[in-house]
C-alpha cells in the first residue's frame, strides 16, 4: 500500500486548493496512507474536533467525535512560533518529534503542493523516498530539494496540483485514472449544533455570507460597498452575515453600518465558518480562504478580483461568478494600497452577479 504525504503548510485558500486532489487521491487509492503536514491552526480543514491530529485513522472513521474524511494523519507544525525561538530548548524538541512522527511512518513520496523552500525543505526532512514537486516551482531554489520535478499542466492552481500529483502518482495508480473530484471537509458535530443555534438566535430564515477582508489591501472591496450590496439583497428577504477574522473587525464595522441593519458580523472558528457556509444561499467576498470553503462546499459564490487572476485563484466550479475590471493586473506583489481596478467593480454589477446566482441555484 501506498504511502503519501501531502506538503501544503497554509494558507486557508491554498489548503482547499489542494483538497479536491487529495480528495481524488483518496478515491483512487482507497488503501493507500495518506498524511498532510499542515500548520496547526488550518488542521480543522482536515479534521473537525480533532483531538490528537498526530493519531493514526482510517479515512472517514470518528475518533473523539472527529471526522477526518480524507486523511489518514495529519501531521501539525506551527512554524510562525518556532521562527520566534529557534534555540529554544522546547521548540528545538518539538521540531524533533515532528520530523521522528513523519519518519516514523515511511512515506513513499512527498507530494509539495506549496512550492516554497520552506515547504520543499520539510519535504525532504520527512525521509519519504522521493519528493516531489513542480519544475518551476514558486521560489525557484525550492527545486533543489526535490528528487522528481514534474511540469504544469493547467490555468487554475486546482489543476495544476492535479497533474503534480497525476505525474508523481502513476507508479502507484497502476493505470487507474486520478480523478479531479468535489473536496471533502469534515463535519464536527459540535459546530454544525453552534451553526443552528446561531441562526435561530439570529432570526434569519435566507442569508448571505460576506467576507470583506482579503489578506492584503489591494484585494480588498470597500467594506461601504459590501453594505449597500446588503441593503439591496434585504430587498430579497436575505439577511446577511460578516465574517471578519481577527484584526479584520473595522472592516466589519464598516459593513454593516453601510447596511443599515441589515448584516450582522459573526466571529467563529473554522469549523464553525464550514457548518455556518453549508447554510449559506450565496457567498460574496475577495480571493481568500473564506471564498474558497464556499466555493469547496458548492455554495454559489461572487468572487471580486483586483491583483489576482481568476482563472488562476478564481472560485473553481460552476455556481460561480468572478468579477474584474479590465485595469487590474496582475501581480504577486502584496501591496495595501486599494487596487484601482477593484475599485472600479460596482456595487449594481455585483447585486447582479448576485441576483443571478440567486434565481439560477
Amino acid at each position: 500500500m501506498a504511502k503519501i504525504l501531502i506538503v501544503r503548510l497554509g494558507a486557508m485558500g491554498d489548503i482547499l486548493h489542494a483538497l479536491p486532489v487529495v480528495t481524488g487521491i483518496r478515491a483512487a487509492l482507497p488503501d493507500a496512507t495518506i498524511g498532510w503536514l499542515v500548520e496547526e491552526r488550518w488542521s480543522d480543514l482536515l479534521a473537525a474536533g480533532e483531538q490528537n491530529p498526530g493519531a493514526t485513522t482510517r479515512a472517514g472513521f470518528v475518533r473523539g467525535g472527529a471526522e477526518k474524511p480524507v486523511v489518514d494523519i495529519i501531521h501539525p507544525v506551527n512554524t510562525r512560533r518556532w521562527r520566534g525561538a529557534l534555540l529554544r530548548p522546547s521548540i528545538l524538541g518539538e521540531m524533533r518529534a515532528a520530523r521522528r512522527a513523519m519518519r516514523s511512518i515511511h512515506y513513499d513520496v512527498a507530494l509539495d503542493f506549496q512550492g516554497a523552500i520552506k515547504s520543499a525543505w520539510f519535504a525532504r526532512l520527512t525521509g519519504a523516498s522521493s519528493q516531489a514537486g513542480f519544475v518551476n516551482p514558486r521560489e525557484s531554489a525550492a527545486r533543489f530539494f526535490y528528487s522528481e520535478k514534474f511540469s504544469r499542466s493547467g490555468e487554475h492552481v486546482i489543476e495544476q496540483n492535479h497533474a503534480l500529483a497525476a505525474q508523481a502518482l502513476r507508479p502507484y495508480l497502476d493505470g487507474k485514472t486520478l480523478e479531479l473530484v468535489a473536496p471533502q471537509l469534515p463535519r464536527d458535530p459540535a459546530a454544525e449544533s453552534w451553526a443552528d443555534a446561531e441562526v435561530r438566535r439570529l432570526g434569519i430564515a435566507s442569508f448571505v455570507i460576506m467576507n470583506p477582508g482579503a489578506g492584503w489591501g489591494a484585494k480588498q472591496w470597500p467594506p461601504e460597498y459590501y453594505g449597500q450590496v446588503a441593503l439591496a439583497l434585504a430587498r430579497h428577504n436575505l439577511k446577511t452575515l460578516v465574517n471578519a477574522a481577527a484584526g479584520e473587525e473595522p472592516l466589519a464595522l464598516a459593513l454593516t453600518g453601510a447596511s443599515q441593519g441589515h448584516a450582522s458580523a459573526i466571529s467563529c472558528t473554522i469549523g464553525q465558518l464550514i457548518a455556518l457556509t453549508r447554510r449559506a444561499r450565496l457567498f460574496i467576498g475577495g480571493d481568500t480562504g473564506p471564498l474558497h470553503l464556499a466555493a469547496a462546499l458548492g455554495i454559489p459564490v461572487v468572487g471580486l478580483y483586483g491583483p489576482t487572476d481568476p482563472a488562476r485563484t478564481g472560485p473553481f466550479g460552476a455556481h460561480a461568478v468572478a468579477l474584474r475590471n479590465p485595469e487590474s493586473k496582475t501581480t504577486f506583489s502584496h501591496h495595501q494600497r486599494p487596487d484601482q481596478g477593484l475599485l472600479k467593480i460596482t456595487v449594481d454589477e455585483v447585486v447582479s452577479a448576485a441576483r443571478h446566482l440567486l434565481y439560477r441555484f
